[in-house]
């Protein structure tokens, strides 16, 4: 598992505390950031002989300084490589007292005392494979938080192992939160400055056994007023009352080792007041989930994704009206109402970033509204601020989550409150707390949401939020059981919905039922695919229409690694606004509709067919071995076969699926006609190889495959046809690819169930498939493996708007492809997955599929597409010209010829 940023903040400020010598620091900063081994080794052997510079090729150079001559070595060391071939990206110098740094490809230095070395450990994660995103909230002081945290919650579970299972869950999850509580109180001065750090280090025994007993007095104590805190130890005196419901309950406090009460202390003396709520919560809850614990710091929603959602969900048209009030004080005082009765519910909160920053900006909104106010009276006056934390409503499954987004709230009305004091003078009290949020715990998909966040007919209500995406081959039993319950009653078929549905299912009988809008990120593969005929029907039954759109990109959050899903953004409503908007990187158009594919076209859904649309030859999936790889040999193999038994190359032919094709792999299979099965079985590996076969088919619980048993010596289903040629069309590609990477294949090739074929299709066809235009309408309307696209000979192939075609113009689209296939030639030592990657398709190969892209587009449209959207804009219009008014349409389950290992895995 790769190291996470939080651990190596976490090993640098153990290192920093170790004698200091050069080498001892030098592997064990390499160690810090999870070197190989057999680096560490290699760089050890190959040092200089004083022991003082070490390097590691193009990664860094470290060289140990004499005491107070680190500047100096400094610039030194980072001049010298300036002009080395292959220079290491990072120079690092200290002598044990200072430490400087640099980084050649930010162009960063930084310098400082040694005792601060963890302080800087984001600038060196590309050491460890984390190249550092910067975004608008990028915050080291919250990795180190959360670092701290992990700590402190490893050594309580390890002094109480008893409460590592589900019986303590919520008491523990309760108990960190307090915590958590309690140290940003102290620096931010909702209770005395350090008051509960130095009641940690002066009123416990080092040996941690009486700190529960002392924390379960202060919590107890800050439920009460201090009149009502009769035979309370002195030290819990100087503590408020808190009130708020975070003390309310009397819980279990875990035991302390001399460990846990060391790293608690440590804990308390960061700087919590610079901690952003809108990711603490997320990276708080990342410390008790392990799945979570090695993408610390990573995984947490970004404001810029958040404010894409609640942007033109609510705030958009909140800032206009602002704009549009100028100095009309009753629009004005109509506007500030308006605000003050809006509410937010997040039916999948987690640690409730989406409430957080809709607060804020609420609450900032109002801020301008009463300073624009006050510019207008004739005397100043006090406002008051009407956002109130009960308007946010969540649901939440996690236990720890949903405590931590409540307390994120709180955070969140403190520092929204320090911002209107430093605009008015004056801001409420942070104490006692009210309560933070109408947070529920509980399954959302199966949670009556109007019991949650009941109608309010005197408000707006938006629900927002980012659910769980997961597809249908990947829920846990709990999760299927929550598809059926909502989608059985509509669905005969319903198991290729993602888990995300049932959150647009759910808020569309929400927002039915009272009025509300919604805006959910989701992965694209909702409105792409089977998906969109199963889920989007359903939707239209319920009046529901899509408000705004953001189309496909990747999900960036403050991770120095992405999770790197495609996702869009889908907003919807019963009564839309006129003007709908689609979203698409930094522009934005006005559209009359938006349908379920995301396109200003009417709500029209493509079905998977069984047969072309039109007359088109089809195409057909490949053959399916049902061998366990006994069917298969690689060139080595079938070069030492051949070579021991010459007669044997009469039964092997080249096999391509989507990754050998793709990848350049040569790969064998055999292929034996059933008259001469008796001569094969006489070639003894050819012969154990087919036994081999045998006995895996026999070994299935299937019955038919136990049957194909009986012809151990050929594929179990057979699709191939004797021809001179063969389209391929991969079943799985990469969305690097500009174009679908087909291709032409000679020789008797086999093609295996892991990609499509047209067995001696037509030339002017293999143009088709390699055009623009039929790239756009399979990324449009097939569904996706992941990021990559994934080719579908019923959803995609079948249903492409094919034009009828003079022999002159077939022969115009051959011309131009056998250039493309020319310049594929010409670089016959590169491979497919190369030559159609962005970045490296070389510029002859390029145009040349611009000159079949303009033949193409000039006999479908008369002229070249202005951009994609155009080209599928136009193709849905012929699509729906085209379709049959009772089509040859099917929702059967398809058999799907995919799996990862055929993905376009170059990528």
């Amino acid at each position: 598992m790769a190291v996470s940023p939080s651990e190596i903040e976490l090993a640098l400020d153990e290192l920093k505390r170790k004698p200091y010598s050069p080498s001892s620091f030098f592997f064990g900063f390499l160690e810090a950031h999870d070197a190989p081994k057999a680096t560490i080794s290699k760089i050890r052997n190959s040092s200089d002989a004083l022991g003082v510079e070490f390097v590691w090729p193009r990664k860094i150079a470290f060289r140990s300084a004499e005491k107070g001559h680190v500047l100096k070595e400094f610039e030194n060391v980072r001049a010298a490589n300036s002009n080395r071939k292959n220079a290491p990206r990072f120079v690092l110098v200290s002598d044990g007292v200072n430490i400087s740094g640099y980084d050649s490809v930010t162009d960063e230095p930084w310098h400082d005392s040694f005792d601060n070395l963890n302080s800087h450990f984001n600038m060196t994660l590309p050491l460890a494979g984390l190249e550092r995103y910067r975004s608008v909230d990028e915050n080291p002081a919250d990795v180190k938080a959360a670092g701290r945290l992990a700590k402190f919650y490893d050594a309580i579970l390890e002094a109480n192992p008893d409460w590592s299972g589900l019986t303590h869950r919520h008491e523990l999850n309760q108990f960190m939160t307090r915590v958590l509580f309690c140290m940003f109180a102290e620096d931010t001065h909702i209770i005395p400055e350090d008051i509960f750090t130095r009641t940690m280090e002066q009123n416990t025994k080092v040996d941690g056994s009486d700190v529960a007993m002392v924390l379960s007095k202060v919590f107890e104590a800050l439920d009460l007023k201090v009149k009502d805190r009769v035979g309370f130890p002195s030290y819990v005196n100087d503590f408020p009352y808190v009130n708020g419901g975070l003390f309310r309950d009397k819980t279990a406090v875990p035991r302390f080792s001399q460990r846990a009460r060391t790293i608690l202390i440590e804990a308390c003396r960061l700087q919590w007041a610079e901690i952003n709520p809108d990711i603490f919560g997320s990276m708080i809850q990342g410390v008790v989930d392990e799945k979570k614990r090695s993408e610390l710091g990573m995984h947490y929603t970004s404001v810029p994704n958040i404010m894409k959602v609640i942007g033109p969900l609510f705030l958009d048209d909140l800032k206009a009206e602002f704009e549009q009030a100028g100095n009309n004080v009753k629009r004005l005082e109509k506007l500030l109402a308006k605000v003050a009765r809006i509410r937010v519910f997040d039916p999948a909160c987690g640690s409730g970033n989406f409430l957080i920053i809709s607060y804020r900006e609420l609450r900032r909104l109002e801020n301008a509204i009463f300073k624009k106010l006050q510019s207008l009276a004739s005397q100043s006056m006090l406002p008051m601020s009407q956002v109130r934390l009960s308007q946010f409503y969540g649901i939440e499954y996690a236990d720890f989550a949903a405590e931590t987004a409540k307390l994120s709230l709180w955070i969140a009305e403190y520092q929204a409150n320090k911002e209107f004091e430093v605009e008015f003078g004056k801001a409420p009290p942070a104490l006692p707390l009210k309560d933070g949020g109408n947070i529920v715990r509980g399954n959302a998909a199966r949670v009556d949401w109007l019991t949650v966040c009941p109608p309010d007919p005197s408000g707006t209500t938006y629900i927002v939020g980012n659910p769980p995406y997961l597809g249908g081959t990947s829920l846990e039993p709990e999760q299927k059981e929550d598809m059926a319950l909502l989608f059985a009653q509509h669905l005969d078929v319903y198991k290729y919905l993602d888990y995300v549905s049932c959150w647009f299912l759910k808020g569309a009988d929400y927002c039915g039922a009272t009025g509300a809008q919604a805006a959910f990120v989701s992965t694209n593969s909702i409105c792409q695919g089977e998906q969109v005929g199963l889920l989007w029907p359903l939707m239209f039954q319920r009046k529901m229409e899509i408000t705004f759109a953001h189309l496909s990109f990747k999900w960036r959050n403050n991770a120095s690694k992405n999770a790197g899903v495609t996702c869009v953004i889908v907003g919807f409503a019963a009564s839309a606004p006129r003007t709908k908007r689609i979203f698409e990187n930094e522009t934005v158009r006005v559209a009359d509709n938006i349908n379920p594919y995301l396109l200003d076209f009417e709500n029209v859904i493509v079905y998977p067919r069984t047969r072309p649309l039109t007359s088109i030859v089809p195409v057909t999936n490949g053959s399916k071995p049902t061998d366990d790889g006994n069917l298969f040999l690689t060139a080595e193999e079938r070069n030492r076969l051949v070579a021991a038994h010459p007669e044997a190359a009469s039964f092997l032919r080249r096999v391509y699926g989507s990754k050998e094709y793709i990848n350049g792999i040569e790969r064998w299979c055999l292929w034996i006609p059933d008259d001469r099965v008796e001569e094969a079985l006489g070639i003894a590996p050819i012969a154990r190889r087919i036994e081999a076969v045998r006995e895996f088919r026999l070994a299935s619980p299937k019955i038919p495959t136990q049957k194909r048993a009986e012809v151990s010596h050929k594929f179990d289903q057979i699709r191939q046809e004797e021809c001179e040629h063969v389209l391929i069309i991969p079943s799985v590609y990469s969305e690097k690819r500009q174009y679908v990477p087909c291709g032409l294949l000679t020789s008797s090739p086999v093609v295996t169930n892991l990609a499509f074929a047209v067995f001696d299709g037509p030339i002017w066809l293999l143009g088709l498939l390699l055009s623009r235009l039929h790239a756009v309408w399979i990324r449009t309307v097939c569904g996706q493996l992941e990021t990559r696209i994934r080719y579908s000979n019923t959803l995609g192939y079948n249903t492409f708007p094919l034009i009828d075609l003079s022999a002159r113009q077939q022969q115009q689209i051959e011309d131009a492809v056998w250039e493309v296939v020319a310049q594929r030639e010409a670089h016959s030592g590169t491979s497919i997955g190369k030559l159609y990657d962005v970045k490296t398709m070389p510029e002859s190969l390029r145009a040349a599929h611009q000159t079949l892209d303009d033949t193409v587009e000039r006999i479908y449209r008369g002229r070249a597409y202005r951009d994609d959207t155009e080209r599928v804009e136009h193709l849905f219009r012929l699509y729906v010209l085209q379709r049959p008014e009772v089509g040859d349409s099917t929702t059967l389950d398809v058999e799907l010829s995919v799996d990862e290992d055929a993905a376009d895995e170059d990528i």
